[in-house]
C-alpha cells in the first residue's frame, strides 16, 4: 500500500500510520432461524463508509446471489480512530484523509467478505443468549454542559448522563460449548490518542482480543474459533478519558463551557484516561469492557464547533466549543473559496453558526450524503438498530424507547431488548437531541442535518419497528438507491518510493542487536520495507523437537512494530517485544518479514520501450 496511510478519527493530517500496535479484524455473524437470516459485522474500522457498505454489498452479490442483501446486512465500526482512511466517496471525507485509497479500501471490504464466507462455511444448529450489566469507571460524558440541556424530567429517569450498560449475546452449539459473543457499550475507541502514529484497534479490540484469547487457549490472535466481537453504541458525547479535561501546560482543569485554555486555547486542553499513558488506559479500559462482558431536516452542514474538535483531540484552527456566532475571518475564506450558505440553510440549522454548507457543495463530487440507510434486525427478542452515525446518549435513549414501544405495542414482542449498532453502514458524523443541538458544542455542530435531525431518524425508526411488529416488513418501500460513484475520486497520496539501503550492507540486516538475556523489553531495529502476512514473529524455541515455535506475531498487544522513513528513501524498522509476566524462560528470536521496492530499469530496444519491476521479498 501507499506509504503512511492517514488515520482515520481525529481528522489530523498529521496523524498518518508509522507501524502496527494491533492488527484490525472484521468479525462477522450469521444468524438463520430457518426463515430468515441476519449478518452482523463488527469491523475494527473508524465507521462503515457507504463506498464501502456498497463494495461489501457487490461481493457478497457476486459470491452469493441474493441471501446477503442490504435489508438483511449491518455492517458496524468499533470506532477506532487509528485504522486507516481513504475508503469514503463523499469530497470532505476524501480531503481529511488524502482522497480515495484504493489499497485502503480493498483490504476493508476483503476482510469483511473473508469474515463472511468463514461464518457461512461455520454454520450450525445452535442457541442465543442474552444477558445485561452495568460497566462503572469507564465512560464519562465529555458534553455534559450540552446533556444539561435537555429536560430535567427526562433526565431524571435516569441515573447517569452516560448509558453505563453491556449487552451481550452469546452463541454456543447444540452442546452448550462457546462458539462466540457480540457485546454492545457505549464509549469512544479514543484510548489511543492522535499522537499514535500506529495501526491499532484501541480499547473495543484490545477487549476482543482478551476474550478470544481466553477462549481460544494457545491460538495466534485472529486464529481461534471462538469470535468475540464488541460494538459501538450511542457513544455520540462519551470518552474514555475518565480523568476528564485539563491544560496540559497547567494540569489545571479546562473551561468548562468551551472546553479551552487560559493560555494556549483548545489546543492546549487534553482529556486523559485512566492510565499512566495511552497504552495504559487502552488497557484498562478494555480490560473493563472485556471484564463485562417525514419530519423534514436540513441539507447537511458542519458548524464551527466541528472545527474546535473536542476534549480527546482538539482542531488545530483556534475554533472553540459552544460557538454559536460565526468568524468573520474563517467565514470570508469560506465566502470567497466555496460560496456562502444559502439563506435557506443558514435558517434550517440555526442556531448552528453554518463553517461549511457541505449539502450545497457539489464539485468535484457531494460533500455528504444525501441518502441515509436506515435499518433494524431482531434476533430473537433483541433488536438491533443500525445508527448511521454517533448518537448522543440521550438520543440513543430516546431511540430505544420509541423503538421498544412500537416493537411490543402489537404483543408480538415481549420483554424486547433494544441496542443501538453505532457507526453503521454509512457515516453522517452526530445525532444530538434537539436541544443539545441548542448549545453547539462539537457534536451538535456535526449534527450535520440540523436541529431536527433525531425527529426525523425517529420517525424512520418507528416506521420500520412497526412494520416488523405487524410483520408488514415486505411491504414497506425500498428507497432510493445510494449514488456509486466512478467518476471525480480523488487520491492525494504519492506512489511508495522506492527502497534504497547503504552501500556494504543488505536490506534485513539487524542494526542493533539484541542482548543474550532480558528480564523486561526488548528492541530489535532492522532495515525494513513492506509487508507480507506479518512483519514481525517472536519465536520460541523447542529443545525437544529443535524446532522454532512462533508464540506472537504484530497482532499480539506484546509486540510493537515502528517503522521510520529515514533520508535517501531508506527505512528503519524497530521491532518491541513488552515481555510479559507469564513468558517462560527459554531461548526466543524475533523475526521481520517484508518486500522492498526496486527501481524500475526502462530498456529501450529498437524503439520499444520495456519496464521492469521486480518486487524481491527477503
Amino acid at each position: 500500500g501507499p506509504e503512511f496511510t492517514p488515520a482515520m478519527g481525529y481528522a489530523n493530517p498529521q496523524q498518518k500510520a508509522a507501524g502496527i500496535h494491533t492488527r484490525l479484524y472484521s468479525r462477522a455473524f450469521i444468524i438463520d432461524d430457518g426463515n430468515r437470516t441476519v449478518v452482523f459485522v463488527t469491523a475494527d474500522i473508524g465507521m462503515v463508509s457507504q463506498r464501502l457498505r456498497l463494495e461489501v454489498l457487490r461481493a457478497l452479490k457476486e459470491k452469493y446471489g441474493n441471501l446477503y442483501r442490504q435489508d438483511n446486512v449491518v455492517l458496524s465500526g468499533t470506532h477506532t480512530h487509528c485504522g486507516l482512511a481513504g475508503y469514503f466517496q463523499y469530497t470532505l471525507f476524501m480531503i481529511t484523509s488524502n482522497g480515495y485509497i484504493k489499497s485502503s479500501i480493498q483490504p476493508l471490504v476483503n476482510g469483511i467478505v473473508k469474515s463472511i464466507d468463514i461464518a457461512h462455511s461455520n454454520k450450525r444448529p445452535g442457541r442465543i443468549y442474552r444477558n445485561k450489566g452495568e460497566l462503572d469507571d469507564s465512560s464519562i460524558n465529555r458534553s455534559p454542559h450540552s446533556y444539561l440541556n435537555n429536560p430535567e424530567d427526562e433526565r431524571n429517569r435516569y441515573k447517569w448522563n452516560t448509558d453505563k450498560q453491556v449487552l451481550v449475546l452469546k452463541f454456543t452449539d447444540l452442546d452448550g460449548d462457546g462458539i462466540g459473543m457480540i457485546s454492545w457499550f457505549a464509549v469512544h475507541a479514543v484510548s489511543m490518542n492522535y499522537t499514535n502514529r500506529m495501526v491499532s484497534s484501541d480499547n473495543m479490540g484490545y477487549a476482543s482480543y482478551l476474550l478470544e484469547k481466553d477462549k481460544n487457549h494457545g491460538a495466534l490472535p485472529g486464529q481461534g474459533s471462538f469470535v468475540a466481537g464488541f460494538s459501538s453504541s450511542n457513544l455520540g458525547d462519551v470518552t474514555p478519558n475518565t480523568r476528564g479535561p485539563h491544560c496540559v501546560n497547567s494540569g489545571l482543569p479546562c473551561d468548562y463551557l468551551n472546553s479551552s485554555c487560559p493560555v494556549g486555547g483548545t489546543k492546549e486542553c487534553k482529556a486523559f484516561g485512566p492510565g499512566e499513558d495511552m497504552f495504559d488506559s487502552t488497557k484498562i479500559i478494555g480490560h473493563s469492557i472485556y471484564m463485562k462482558a417525514k419530519v423534514s431536516t436540513c441539507k447537511p452542514a458542519l458548524g464551527h464547533s466541528f472545527a474546535a474538535g473536542t476534549t480527546d483531540g482538539g482542531g488545530d484552527l483556534n475554533f472553540t466549543q459552544g460557538a454559536v456566532e460565526g468568524d468573520p475571518f474563517w467565514d470570508g475564506i469560506r465566502d470567497a473559496l466555496l460560496g456562502p450558505p444559502s439563506n435557506q440553510t443558514k435558517e434550517c440549522h440555526h442556531p448552528k453558526p453554518i463553517l461549511f454548507s457541505t449539502g450545497e457543495m457539489n464539485w468535484p463530487l457531494p460533500w455528504h450524503p444525501q441518502i441515509v440507510d436506515v435499518q433494524i434486525v431482531t434476533i430473537g427478542s433483541v433488536a438491533v438498530i443500525a445508527v448511521p452515525g454517533e448518537m448522543t446518549t440521550m438520543s440513543g435513549r430516546r431511540l430505544r424507547k420509541a423503538v421498544k414501544e412500537e416493537l411490543e405495542s402489537e404483543n408480538t414482542f415481549k420483554d424486547t431488548e433494544v441496542v443501538i449498532a453505532g457507526l453503521s453502514n454509512i457515516y453522517t458524523h452526530y445525532i444530538t437531541t434537539y436541544e443539545e443541538y441548542q448549545v453547539q458544542r462539537y457534536e451538535g455542530a456535526s449534527t450535520i442535518y440540523g436541529p431536527h435531525t433525531l425527529t426525523a431518524y425517529l420517525h424512520k425508526y418507528r416506521s420500520l419497528a412497526r412494520a416488523i411488529a405487524q410483520d408488514r416488513v415486505s411491504e414497506l418501500p425500498a428507497g432510493p438507491e445510494p449514488p456509486f460513484f466512478t467518476k471525480n475520486l480523488f487520491n492525494l497520496m504519492a506512489a511508495a518510493a522506492v527502497d534504497k539501503k547503504p552501500d556494504n550492507s543488505s536490506f534485513g540486516d539487524v542494526l542493533e542487536q539484541v542482548y543474550p538475556v532480558y528480564r523486561q523489553v526488548r528492541r530489535l531495529r532492522s532495515q525494513g520495507a513492506t509487508q507480507d502476512t506479518t512483519f514481525v514473529t517472536v519465536e520460541v524455541y523447542d529443545n525437544r523437537t529443535e524446532t522454532w515455535e512462533v508464540v506472537y506475531t504484530d497482532a499480539s498487544w506484546e509486540t510493537r512494530f515502528h517503522w521510520l522513513k529515514g533520508s535517501n528513501q531508506q527505512s528503519n524498522a524497530t521491532i518491541e517485544w513488552h515481555i510479559p509476566p507469564t513468558a517462560a524462560h527459554g531461548t526466543y528470536r524475533i523475526q521481520h518479514f517484508g518486500h522492498y521496492k526496486q527501481m524500475k530499469a526502462i530498456i529501450i530496444l529498437s524503439k520499444h520501450a520495456v519496464t521492469v519491476e521486480r518486487k524481491t521479498p527477503f
